[in-house]
């Protein structure tokens, strides 16, 4: 499988197409439309995007779990990609809500979570509120209180994300000129947001795999250290001679610790 470490094929082009869809569109909820595909059958796995990207950049994953037997949910967090947002300021606990309603909306009762970033953070606090809908999270590279982050520099990776994203913003969004009071309201959420205690913590029981890169820019090691510590049923992997793009990055590496965690979860 391809391997992308600088992210220059990424720049580019940005990621392969999606596998084919046997269901996808827009569900009202909250003040937004959210846009969703469902690819492939099999146990469920929905995949939650990182803050300022879209669904399409899980695809490599999307298309490893389809040939692995799963069933890919995906969605665009409100206001990303190709769904929509009102004047309401981003949180969480509100794109938590919008995985709640598309689940419902496709008669979906349960189901695994691949979380990326500020997907990972959706993807821990659904399963706080939904324990019964959650079936594991494979959480990848974020922070659940402002003091796991590290100060900010950027990086020529970074910078080549970034402007993926910008162009990936452009071509889907319904309000495709907005892009820059887009990352100030995103940014706004990321900077108070997740703010989960050890109590919180503690009491989120559901099977967790706490992932990071060797090289992560944005959370520290440590942090993610305490979170498999804290959470009752976690355990730590840390993915070596990648960074906060690993998905992208060596995406062979990374699918080999998603299904080594679906599968773990499938037989215990």
């Amino acid at each position: 499988m391809t391997e992308d470490l600088d992210l220059t094929q990424f720049f580019t082009s940005g990621t392969p197409p999606l596998p084919p869809a046997t269901d996808q569109g827009w569900l009202e909820h909250d003040g937004a439309q959210i846009w969703y595909a469902v690819c492939g059958s099999g146990p469920a796995v929905i995949l939650l995007h990182g803050g300022l990207g879209h669904s399409g950049n899980w695809s490599y994953q999307a298309s490893m779990l389809v040939a692995a037997g799963y069933r890919a949910v995906l969605l665009d967090s409100r206001g990303h990609g190709r769904s929509t947002r009102d004047e309401q300021p981003y949180s969480y606990e509100r794109m938590a809500a919008d995985v709640l309603a598309v689940m419902d909306n496709i008669a979906l009762e349960k189901a695994s979570f691949l979380g990326w970033s500020d997907g990972a953070c959706t993807a821990l606090i659904f399963a706080a509120h939904h324990p019964e809908r959650t079936a594991g999270v494979f959480f990848f590279a974020c922070n659940m209180d402002p003091g796991g982050t590290k100060e900010f520099h950027s990086t020529p990776v970074i910078d080549r994300c970034f402007t993926r994203h910008r162009q990936d913003y452009m071509a889907l969004s319904a309000t495709p000129d907005n892009f820059d009071d887009f990352v100030t309201a995103v940014s706004k959420m990321m900077s108070t947001q997740p703010n989960y205690s050890s109590n919180d913590l503690q009491k989120i029981e559901v099977p967790v795999e706490i992932v990071l890169g060797e090289h992560d820019e944005f959370i520290k090691r440590e942090h993610a250290a305490y979170l498999a510590a804290t959470l009752p049923n976690a355990t730590l992997t840390i993915i070596p001679g990648v960074s906060h793009f690993a998905p992208l990055q060596r995406p062979g590496d990374f699918n080999a610790e998603v299904l080594r965690f679906l599968q773990k979860n499938q037989t215990n």
